[in-house]
């Protein structure tokens, strides 16, 4: 089995590191090149980086603030954020990324995934979903995909959009459940089992860590390949190694 891995993420706004609820209330929670040195320092597998305000503000992601990210680790580095074209992509991956990851734009432009597999390969390309349950007018629940931000509901179903995602030439996917987002209370198991289950490619759980069983649940339960948090690193709570302790107590493969 494959080592499962655990990825900080990096939300940034006006190039600093932020941290909210639900993709809302963000607080403060440091420097970007900070926080990066100091994941690589704690033995981190990869490292996230997101703009997350670019989308909806219609603009690109800080290029210096990136580059600055890029300088001070060796891990490998996603970054996601206004990025719309396969010029945008360019820049990215110059700028010091070794994957980028697209969410608003996949749903603006319906080949933008299979365009931009083809063009750098499809281990640069990383689907991200944001994804809420909706309850619906006849009481039904559906997982729906949301994007700018997680303001802008698409009316695509969560698993079927993952499954396109592999179809066009995606790499990974990034599946961040929204209504778990920062509230330190757990992955969504069954959302994110449900896309692993349904694709081959590597699943990416986000949203709800609030302690190492978590991270390792959702790698168990979850059937994900790497499980990515925040708060529970930017604030102290808990470090990489401590995570990784608790999942190699239960058995999961990690990389030490």
């Amino acid at each position: 089995m494959l080592a499962k891995r655990i990825i900080p993420c990096l939300d940034v706004d006006k190039g600093r590191v932020v941290k909210g609820v639900k993709f809302f209330d963000h607080v403060d929670a440091g420097d970007v090149g900070e926080c990066a040195a100091r994941y690589e320092q704690q033995g981190a597998d990869e490292l996230v980086f997101y703009d997350i305000t670019a989308s909806h503000e219609g603009r690109q992601l800080i290029l210096d603030v990136l580059r600055d990210c890029a300088e001070r680790v060796f891990m490998p580095l996603t970054v996601g954020g206004g990025i719309r074209t396969i010029d945008d992509i360019r820049q990215m991956l110059n700028a010091g990324a070794d994957k980028v990851s697209i969410n608003s734009a996949a749903v603006r432009n319906a080949t933008l995934i299979r365009e931009s597999s083809l063009r750098f390969g499809t281990q640069c390309i990383v689907l991200a979903i944001d994804a809420k349950r909706v309850k619906q007018p006849d009481g039904r629940e559906t997982w729906e995909v949301f994007i700018d931000g997680g303001r802008k509901p698409t009316g695509h179903e969560v698993v079927a959009w993952a499954k396109k995602a592999q179809a066009d030439g995606a790499g990974e996917i990034v599946l961040n459940v929204m209504d778990s987002d920062g509230t330190r209370e757990g992955y969504d198991l069954e959302m994110t089992a449900a896309v692993a289950d349904a694709v081959t490619i590597p699943v990416v759980a986000s949203g709800g860590a609030g302690k190492p069983e978590h991270l390792a649940d959702v790698v168990t339960l979850g059937k994900a390949d790497a499980a990515l948090a925040a708060s529970i690193f930017h604030f102290g709570m808990y470090t990489i190694e401590q995570a990784k302790r608790c999942m190699a107590a239960r058995g999961i493969p990690v990389r030490v």
